[in-house]
């Protein structure tokens, strides 16, 4: 063992104790991984093998503790180019063997690094498969982790997790969107300028845009329908989020003005949930949701299975066996996840507006959506024509 390694070991050694303690009473014990402290949020699993950096800095995890299936983290460290957003917005990162040292051309420090620099409170050595099989038959629910060389008895930990609030009815998009509207250029000649509402935008979105033509306008999530065709834009987009899609109210205000103008649209994750709602439709929470780079859909308008990356605990109620009538015309489910069928995507018959549950900018993750930003500029190119 080199000297550097030597160090790294003894560090990891002497790491502080930690607790994982789940609101139903069970608990897990392990070591400080990342930041010392106290944390609270929704546990739930990720079933990435890869990926990590895009994970912790998706803003649709803000206010959960992500547990990884995978048992080895941290290999490659982490880079400055794969962030999706300026900062970790996960609450908690529970591992079971974390890299010793980063091996990779392009780290400039460790994951442990990262999340001590970040004060993200983590927990390692934890029995992560044990941990995912729990949540996969109780369902996500309220966690803490709680690490550091006085740690609070367990009955105070449990009564501590129980307090915090809970993902149903929690309104986070506004946290975590821009306050102030910025553009992406078109990359090469522009073809269509697209007004994305940040609700929560992963930075690859409008980059996949941007490689298309694009010029994207990202607005704040509490745009109006004024600040978005101040734009004069050619279509609409509505990003990925995170929490409860019952609470955003003025997304969905909205959006009904978008359809009612006809403009071409496109959502993805949140903004699906979204245009379900601006539908007529109801949305409601999974038991323990849908996360990771590994997830089974049908594009019905196809036939085709994509393997798709994904991060959702809440889903539209939608009908899969029949079109629905709404206030915008005829609309069905288009993609459906093949594990449980939930709804994983929405199209409108009678006007150029779609959208789906999943991550087709897959960051990180497979490529097999990638059609759809191909779909989203047909769109606009057939309301120019």
């Amino acid at each position: 063992m080199t000297t550097s390694n030597q160090g790294v070991a003894s560090q990891r050694h002497k790491a502080a104790p930690a607790v994982l303690v789940l609101e139903d009473g069970r608990t897990f014990r392990g070591r400080a991984y990342g930041a010392a402290g106290v944390t609270f949020g929704e546990a739930v699993f990720s079933t990435g093998m890869t990926g990590y950096q895009e994970t912790l800095t998706d803003p649709s995890y803000h206010r959960q503790v992500v547990v990884m299936t995978a048992p080895h983290v941290g290999n490659t460290g982490v880079n400055d180019e794969d962030p999706e957003s300026t900062r970790i917005w996960v609450s908690g990162y529970v591992v079971r063997d974390p890299a010793r040292v980063p091996s990779n051309w392009r780290a400039r420090r460790s994951l442990d690094e990262e999340l001590r620099s970040q004060g993200v409170v983590g927990i390692s050595g934890v029995d992560t498969r044990a941990l995912t099989r729990h949540l996969r038959e109780r369902g996500a629910m309220r966690v803490g982790i709680f690490s550091g060389n006085a740690l609070p008895d367990e009955g105070t930990m449990l009564a501590e997790v129980r307090q915090a609030p809970e993902m149903k009815g929690a309104s986070l998009f506004e946290e975590v969107a821009t306050k102030e509207t910025y553009v992406v250029p078109a990359i090469g000649a522009k073809k269509f300028t697209v007004a994305a509402v940040d609700l929560g935008i992963k930075g690859m979105t409008p980059h996949r845009m941007a490689e298309r033509g694009i010029e994207v306008h990202v607005l704040p999530a509490t745009a109006t329908a004024e600040d978005v065709y101040a734009v004069n834009p050619d279509g609409v987009f509505f990003s990925n989020g995170p929490g409860d899609p019952a609470t955003a109210d003025g997304p969905v205000a909205v959006m009904q003005e978008v359809l009612a103008r006809k403009t071409p649209l496109f959502g993805i994750c949140f903004g699906n949930q979204i245009l379900g709602r601006a539908l007529g439709f109801g949305t409601y929470k999974l038991k323990y949701g849908h996360r990771g780079i590994n997830q089974p859909v049908q594009d019905r308008t196809t036939g085709k299975v994509e393997v798709t990356a994904h991060n959702h605990g809440f889903a539209v109620d939608a009908p899969l066996d029949k079109v629905s009538e709404t206030p915008y015309g005829r609309a069905e489910v288009s993609h459906v996840c093949l594990n449980d069928q939930v709804v994983e995507g929405l199209h409108l018959l009678d006007q150029p507006a779609f959208s789906v549950q999943y991550h087709p900018e897959a960051a990180a993750g497979p490529h097999d959506a990638a059609y759809l930003f191909d779909r989203f500029v047909s769109l606009m190119e057939g309301q120019r024509a």
